[in-house]
């Protein structure tokens, strides 16, 4: 009945059932058994259907969907986990007790890496470990105890008792418990199933109940069991093989316990550079395994409490896995760093340069990471929300600041203004505390959903600004503070400016992150090639607006520190102020180069529309309009700044009133501009560009974003030749060639630099 119309409408047409009339009738079925009797009902079904409308349903009201799709799955082999095909046994017919060879159980832990590391990188337990005949007898029945974890049940101590069994077992057992540590961590945490990981067990426990001092004790035993076999029973070669990889288990397992030292951090990282070291003995030692193909069989799915159709086995090849398994290690080594603390701003620039790494560290390390961050409501297992918040209101707007000091907390006077002080100053850390967070959170996710996040958390930012600026009035009074008289642009009467350093702190914020929003989109290909020019306007736009926010927050750090100096200052405010001023440096450094550097790209994607060398494709359901809407869509509810409208955005990338040499020597002064600042930017030490405990990632960062502006400089210069070649011939083509790479081809991943080399002259060109 699969073919009469069962399913999406749970009943039965008469047009569906006219067109399976039109089948060859089928021959009936060859039934032998006492209990069925089989009756043809063609002919009475035919006849029954010659009464029905076409389009007429015909449903039974206990016939639910379910049952309808359960019929649809019973005996079809791609949704029948039960399908036994006719010569095939449903059971695995594989002997869990038979003695096996030291070269057998070398490959079968191979194969148990490689379907690991499938589960680390996403795939199911069902089509990875699972599928292990081993696994699957030492979860069932589930062991209550390290005494019943055997192969072979109901002590039969003969079964258990072949040396090379009790090796194989000690390494399943570490893999199991370390399984079973590393699923409850990324449940902990926030991460997406089927997208980032699976965590379904199947019911199936993965040794929970078992201590995992037992299993290191029972791994301990079978390194001493291979080492006096060794040079008798077991090659040496082999031996050394083996204990690397029983090693590996008993490092792992304790590395996946880490958290639990995170006031440790050399005690944290020790398993995990053990581990690294132990990496190179056993990609060494794989050629020695033999792979024991019948030890693995997706027939197992049929004992797992799924409701999945069966799958295949995610069949990943060993060099693979060890290259996933290697970054792995390091990485959970490289997390730990995070734990030494800093400052807020080096913390940030740990998680952002960490999550971009290329490839992204697994999906277990970013959630150790997350643990990290937030276990407890504990800023790295020591630190409260309010002493991150703090010390990051410190270094970009509040350095040496009564709003920050602790004394406030204890004045119980309502008419003294530091009561107000303390109030107010609470009511913004409670509203503030979460979005701040989610800056942290968001970034340990896959770059896709940091993306899609921050689109979210800038309305948080644009109402926590709101709030800021209320309090901001608040406090303006109650701290007496003195306007700064600023000149206005028309020559009039001078404008009181107020330093507003809450809704300065968010502002600043929420341009980094539209910054961030835009950059992903180059990075993530979400923009197709003849949007770069579009989005590398925005992003000049935006940049700009940091720049002169950035200017506007240092006019009062210098005026402070002035005011400060002037008085009699301890080594801690002074150290503070030069830390702000030190970021307010940074920060217009790296403000400036992001927009000369997207001002030029811009520009050089203007050239080459307009000789056609970059053209958009066929689009009969979109118009320049409708994709400038969608574009701007994440940014369409912040008020500050403001959204460009689409004819001053047209303008901007079209540039009618400057001409093609003029637009060049524009871009050429603006890259020249950017690469001195990426020059500078280089020459930062760890300190001054807040990157201690990553500065080596951010130095690879900040020279791909030079290398960019070099390679964009280069661009620029065969632009402008092959536009001198053209003079003097109206509407000639420019004689170049054009590709844009893709973001992992680029010097880095936010600056799309398209590649344009001169063509060849011709034959007629040469006079030839």
């Amino acid at each position: 009945m699969a073919d009469y119309g069962i399913g999406a409408a749970d009943g039965i047409s008469r047009l569906s059932l006219d067109e399976g009339r039109r089948q060859p009738p089928s021959s009936r079925p060859d039934v032998h058994s006492a209990g069925i009797v089989a009756v043809d009902i063609t002919q009475k079904f035919d006849r029954a259907v010659k009464t029905l409308q076409p389009g007429e349903l015909v449903k039974d009201g206990f016939f639910t969907l379910f049952d309808s799709v359960a019929a649809l799955e019973i005996m079809d082999t791609k949704m029948d986990s039960g399908c036994v095909l006719p010569g095939e046994e449903f059971e695995v017919l594989y002997d869990v007790s038979r003695p096996l060879l030291p070269e057998e159980v070398l490959g079968i832990m191979d194969q148990l890496i490689c379907h690991e590391m499938s589960w680390h990188l996403g795939y199911p337990l069902a089509q990875t470990i699972f599928t292990s005949v081993y696994v699957d007898a030492l979860l069932m029945p589930e062991p209550g105890s390290i005494e019943q974890a055997y192969f072979v049940r109901n002590n039969n101590h003969d079964a258990n008792g072949h040396p090379m069994l009790e090796v194989l077992r000690a390494y399943c057992l570490g893999m199991l418990k370390a399984c079973a540590y590393v699923n409850e961590r990324i449940k902990a945490e926030h991460f997406y199933e089927e997208e980032d990981f699976v965590p379904n067990t199947y019911n199936r426990t993965l040794l929970t109940g078992i201590p995992s001092d037992a299993i290191q004790d029972v791994i301990i035993h079978a390194v001493e069991l291979v080492l006096t076999l060794k040079g008798s029973s077991i090659s040496d070669d082999v031996a050394h093989a083996l204990i690397s990889r029983l090693d590996l288990r008993s490092v792992f397992l304790t590395a996946t316990e880490s958290p639990q030292y995170m006031k440790e951090p050399l005690k944290a990282r020790e398993s995990w550079d053990k581990a690294v070291k132990i990496l190179s003995q056993i990609k060494s030692t794989n050629p020695l395994g033999t792979a024991v193909d019948d030890a693995f069989s997706n027939k197992l799915q049929r004992k797992l409490a799924s409701t999945m159709p069966p799958r295949p086995i995610v069949q990943l090849k060993f060099d693979d896995a060890f290259g996933h398994l290697s970054r792995l290690f390091k990485d959970g080594s490289e997390v730990i760093g995070v734990l030494e603390y800093t400052d807020s701003q080096c913390l940030q620039t740990f998680v952002s340069t960490f999550q971009s790494k290329k490839p992204q560290p697994m999906v277990y390390i970013r959630t150790l990471l997350q643990t990290f961050l937030f276990n407890e409501m504990e800023i790295l297992g020591s630190m409260s929300i309010r002493q991150l918040l703090d010390d990051d209101l410190s270094i970009i707007t509040l350095p040496s600041h009564q709003l920050l000091d602790r004394s406030n907390d204890e004045i119980e006077a309502t008419h003294d203004p530091r009561f107000t002080m303390s109030q107010q100053m609470e009511l913004f850390r409670q509203r503030a505390a979460q979005p701040f967070l989610d800056i942290f959170r968001t970034a340990c996710q896959n770059r896709c959903r940091v993306r899609r996040t921050l689109c979210h958390l800038i309305r948080d930012w644009e109402n926590l600004q709101v709030d800021a600026e209320s309090i901001d009035e608040h406090l303006q009074i109650r701290t007496k503070e003195q306007p700064f008289m600023q000149r206005s642009s028309h020559g009039l009467n001078p404008i009181e400016m107020y330093s507003l350093p809450l809704s300065s702190w968010t502002y600043l914020y929420k341009l980094r992150q539209m910054e961030v929003i835009v950059q992903l989109g180059f990075e993530l290909e979400v923009y197709q090639t003849d949007e770069l020019v579009g989005m590398y306007w925005y992003l000049n736009y935006l940049a700009k607006s940091r720049l002169h926010h950035v200017e506007r927050i240092k006019t009062f750090l210098v005026r402070r520190t002035s005011q400060v100096r002037s008085q009699a200052l301890d080594l801690s405010a002074e150290e503070q102020l030069q830390r702000s001023l030190t970021y307010m440096r940074l920060s217009m450094l790296d403000a400036a180069v992001t927009w000369e550097l997207s001002d030029a790209l811009s520009c050089v994607y203007t050239v080459l529309h307009r000789f056609g060398l970059v053209k958009a494709p066929p689009r009969p359901y979109s118009n320049d309009e409708l994709r400038y809407d969608l574009r701007m869509k994440p940014f369409a509810c912040i008020g500050l700044p403001t959204l460009p409208a689409f004819e001053e955005f047209t303008a901007g990338i079209t540039q009618p009133d400057l001409t093609t040499a003029e637009l060049l020597q524009y871009a050429e002064q603006a890259v020249t501009g950017a690469k001195r600042g990426s020059e500078a930017l280089t020459k930062f030490s760890a300190r001054e560009s807040f990157s201690v405990g990553s500065h080596e990632r951010w130095m690879v960062t900040a020279k791909g974003v030079l290398k960019s502006c070099i390679a964009t400089g280069v661009a620029i210069s065969t632009l402008r030749k092959a536009l001198q070649r053209t003079e003097g011939h109206e509407h000639a083509a420019l004689e170049v060639s054009v590709s844009v790479p893709t973001p992992d081809k680029a010097y880095h991943e936010w600056w799309i630099v398209p590649r344009i080399v001169p063509q060849l002259a011709t034959e007629s060109d040469t006079g030839l």
